[in-house]
């Protein structure tokens, strides 16, 4: 199914090759700029390691290590020198990319974003992270939804990040707005194994979609991170995975075309479209209300477990961060950081 790795791409393949970036260490703007450069001649590593491939994914925190840093001078902006060298990278290798940015922020914390490019150099998926890993990370929660956008050879591709992939609703709100393939880019660390492989795994058969997830790679001298990129099937099945090698580009060719088929010919398992369509068997069309209170409470503000009250850690001071102190205001859009 994975076309040997992509070496055998057929007519209506994409493949997709997910790099295991070894872990730096970015504390300076120089070193910063030192990792733009490194990020850059992997994208030309990856197009001479196979010329069939179309999109290339470089895991969350590739460009800024995981020192979780909020520094402006380190900070990166959609129009700054950082996202101009890799859309530059991606016209020189004729090639898509997938790359992590930490985005400054005038508003508040920086976002935690990603976005796709395409080998002409446009930026066609832009994402923050929805959920930021608490009580660890001090990003703001994203407020761009999850895009959807057409990628290589007609397939429609959405990206999360990293602890977003731990959530069934983030999967399913991808496949509900049509993606084929989720790319799941992360940072995560050897605790977290089983957890990546499991969510990899539901989140592509739950949604009949395919999954493509790669962390970070080796040490930085404080922490190890996993590599173990990994594809799975639209039925769950893992199609290519990782070892522990650090900038080991795995590689896989997906059929968006057969999820596509699934989609509309399963009859048992079409989990993503029985879902909203509860019992048709028994009444036509399917029951279409919603019976999950957790939604309906979350819509009215109400959100609230039975054991709320118990919880313990609800703000990022026992990982060094002081408490907050604003509540959250979505804002319209995207802010560019001044010259």
């Amino acid at each position: 199914m994975s076309g040997l790795g992509g070496l055998n791409k057929s007519s209506n393949g994409v493949v997709v090759g997910l790099v295991q970036l070894q872990l730096p260490v970015v504390d300076t703007p120089a070193q910063l700029a030192a990792q733009t450069k490194r990020i850059c001649e992997l994208v030309g590593k990856a197009r001479r390691n196979l010329n069939t491939m179309d999109l290339v994914v470089f895991p969350e925190y590739a460009l800024h290590g995981l020192s979780m840093s909020t520094a402006p001078e380190l900070m990166v902006s959609l129009d700054g020198p950082e996202v101009a060298a890799l859309k530059a990278a991606c016209v020189e290798h004729k090639i898509w990319g997938c790359f992590s940015i930490m985005e400054f922020n005038h508003n508040g914390n920086p976002y935690n974003s990603g976005l796709v490019i395409d080998d002409k150099g446009e930026v066609k998926l832009y994402y923050r992270k929805l959920h930021p890993w608490v009580p660890v990370e001090p990003w703001e929660p994203g407020n761009l939804g999850i895009p959807v956008c057409e990628g290589p050879n007609g397939s429609k591709i959405a990206l999360i990040i990293c602890h977003d992939g731990m959530f069934p609703e983030m999967a399913h709100e991808a496949a509900y707005k049509g993606a084929e393939i989720m790319i799941r880019t992360a940072g995560y660390t050897a605790p977290i194994r089983h957890s990546w492989k499991v969510t990899n795994q539901a989140n592509a058969f739950c949604n009949l979609m395919c999954t493509a997830s790669v962390c970070m790679c080796g040490s930085d001298g404080s922490f190890d991170s996993m590599g173990e990129g990994m594809f799975c099937n639209f039925d769950g099945t893992v199609l290519a995975e990782g070892s522990h090698r650090p900038d080991e580009i795995i590689t896989c060719e997906l059929r968006p075309d057969l999820v596509r088929e699934a989609r509309a010919e399963w009859g048992v398992e079409n989990n993503v479209y029985q879902f909203g369509h509860r019992g048709y068997v028994a009444v036509r069309g399917g029951a279409q209300d919603c019976p999950y209170t957790y939604m309906t409470d979350m819509i009215a503000g109400k959100y609230r477990l039975p054991w709320e009250s118990t919880v313990k850690i609800t703000d990022g001071t026992s990982c060094g961060f002081a408490a907050p102190e604003r509540t959250y205001v979505g804002s319209p859009g995207p802010r560019r950081k001044s010259a």
